[in-house]
């Protein structure tokens, strides 16, 4: 069987399978709290895995991956409150007028994130150590001090009226997309490079690898898949406070990639599933529970 033809029919196997279980998500056949969480997993995979794509398998260090979310989540919501509904009711409404929407919202947020990374990215990749590290960092609390300055958003009492789109499949769909393009990339000649920067850059320099411009385009895709996360957030629970994208949202996620194993699809997966449960799973344990998941993320580490 030709191998596109193989990559087709499974491509239709897991969109089928996405919208199967849509439907049972929808027709609430499951409680609506471990529906919440399911889907707040697949959010976090999307950034743990394109989090990991710099920082796992180009060996970079960027901690402000948050930022880069805050601006698609802001930026898809702004499109979505002003002209989601009625370019949706352009197109008749109903499923089809939404999910154009709702795509276009996903796009238009990916691209602001990537074009924020590059904008980031150029400057600061051409340096080497840890300097990437300093300005994400910076980047990122600089973008919470503007959305809490901008009216237009609501400012520091957070954007509201954001159209509501709980949809497993949406969700999964752009997780599984996320899994599969960095799949690609790091089994591919500029995966190589990634890792060949990874590995010693110096190196990949003297045997004619463009390090710079490998790094810039890799940050570029990262920012917008963590871009596409921010659009799946700000359209699932309809409203967004500048207060989510703080720094401690960006360490999280670097926690959902060193856990699970920098340079590791399956273990980026793992990690931001049991960073979303754990929490959830130690409500039982009321002012106890942030204490004894402190504890169990520092076993987690030196085991």
């Amino acid at each position: 069987m030709p191998r596109y033809l193989r990559n087709f029919i499974i491509a239709l196997v897991v969109i089928a399978a996405l919208y199967g279980l849509d439907f049972v998500f929808q027709g609430r056949m499951i409680n609506p709290y471990f529906s919440r969480i399911i889907m707040l997993s697949g959010i976090a995979i999307t950034l743990a895995v394109s989090l990991n794509l710099i920082n796992g398998f180009t060996g970079q260090f960027s901690i402000g991956h948050a930022g880069f979310m805050a601006v698609g989540a802001y930026s898809s919501a702004y499109f979505s409150v002003s002209y989601g509904a009625s370019l949706a009711e352009t197109l008749g409404g109903g499923t089809l007028g939404w999910a154009v929407a709702l795509g276009a919202a996903t796009l238009i947020g990916a691209l602001a994130a990537s074009l924020a990374g590059l904008v980031v990215g150029v400057p600061s990749l051409r340096l080497k150590g840890d300097y990437l590290a300093i300005v994400t960092l910076g980047f990122g609390q600089i973008i919470v001090v503007f959305l809490n300055n901008i009216e237009a958003v609501g400012g520091a009492r957070g954007y509201s009226g954001i159209p509501i789109v709980k949809s497993f499949f949406w969700i999964f769909l752009i997780a599984v997309l996320t899994i599969v393009v960095v799949y690609n990339i790091v089994n591919s000649a500029f995966g190589r490079a990634l890792i060949s920067i990874r590995e010693d850059e110096l190196a990949a320099e003297a045997m004619g690898v463009n390090t710079t411009r490998y790094k810039v385009m890799a940050f570029v895709i990262s920012s917008a898949m963590a871009g596409a996360g921010g659009v799946l957030l700000a359209h699932f629970d309809g409203y967004l406070n500048p207060k989510s994208f703080e720094f401690i949202k960006s360490f999280e996620i670097l926690i959902m990639i060193i856990l699970g194993g920098l340079g590791s699809i399956v273990g980026s997966v793992l990690g931001a599933i049991l960073l979303t449960v754990l929490p959830e799973a130690l409500r039982g344990f009321a002012e106890y529970r942030m204490v004894i998941y402190s504890l169990l993320l520092i076993i987690l580490m030196i085991t």
